[in-house]
């Protein structure tokens, strides 16, 4: 096929030989298979801005570490040169993750990297060698979805143990190779340790996982695997071989209404005395 405009560059230099397809066109990339000398990988050409349906929400953002602090400052004014870094750091946070997820074990592809806003990676592939399905486009049976589904919360597991939250987990982001599932897409992957949104995230990624198998086994409709992992992980009890049970004991306890209404009370009357003493401070000047 013709070489894309954004892909030529790195034809140029050698990094890619041809490009043989495009496998996949979504909100936020194009994906195309390419051949470097004997190797069949795919590219991920990222769209820019403008052009992307998925936003850079801020509830993603949140405890992504800007290193350089003129960039940091840029970015938090919104200049001209602070958007670019902000692109850049959009951006570079699925490489920085793909590298990190892969090192602690988690299943996903294997980056070989980044320039001018293309990653390549492994091509993940299937028993005959072809690109490997997207959950979403396979029917399973009970025993299927059950092992898979086991397989997606473990590598959950392994992510939130690597200090990574994939943000975005659904059937169309997960693909079966002749191993298992893999987790794929991860530009919005969020801070663990610092993001006030983090568990909220994580149980919508497992809530995900357990709608989809559980339509075709029903039985993981009643599971509560998220509320399980975020509450080890709170404990610091979570690792990444970690046995799940699935179940999670909801706390029933009533709040004390009148222990809090009198914490609320004694709160008020604090400020109300500090604001008499600024009165009485002024007065006294």
């Amino acid at each position: 096929m013709k070489t894309p405009k954004r892909l030529q560059p790195l034809v140029d230099d050698g990094l890619i030989d041809e490009v043989l397809h495009q496998l996949m066109s979504g909100k936020e990339a194009q994906v195309y298979v390419v051949r470097c000398g004997d190797s069949i990988r795919c590219a991920k050409v990222f769209k820019e801005a403008r052009q992307r349906s998925f936003k850079q929400a801020v509830q993603y953002q949140e405890g992504r570490r800007v290193r350089n602090s003129r960039r940091a400052r840029a970015m938090s004014k919104k200049t001209r040169y602070g958007q670019q870094e902000q692109e850049n750091a959009w951006l570079n946070a699925e490489v920085d993750a793909l590298y990190k997820l892969a090192a602690s074990g988690v299943r996903v592809p294997e980056p070989l990297g980044f320039v001018d806003g293309v990653l390549l990676m492994e091509l993940v592939s299937d028993a005959d060698g072809k690109a490997a399905p997207r959950m979403d486009d396979l029917t399973l049976t009970a025993d299927q979805a059950r092992a898979y589904h086991a397989q997606v919360v473990a590598e959950v597991v392994r992510m939130l143990c690597a200090g990574l939250i994939h943000g975005d987990l659904s059937e169309f982001n997960v693909l079966l190779d002749s191993h298992g599932p893999v987790i794929i897409d991860l530009p919005q992957a969020v801070n663990a340790a610092g993001n006030n949104s983090a568990e909220f995230m994580l149980e919508r990624d497992v809530a995900n996982m357990r709608r989809f198998f559980g339509r075709f086994a029903p039985e993981l409709l009643h599971t509560e695997y998220g509320k399980e992992i975020w509450a080890l992980y709170q404990a610091g009890k979570l690792h990444p071989d970690q046995k799940l049970t699935g179940c999670f004991e909801h706390n029933r306890a009533s709040a004390d209404v009148v222990e809090l209404m009198a914490v609320i009370d004694a709160a008020q009357q604090e400020e109300t005395d500090r604001l008499q003493r600024l009165r009485a401070a002024e007065q006294d000047d």
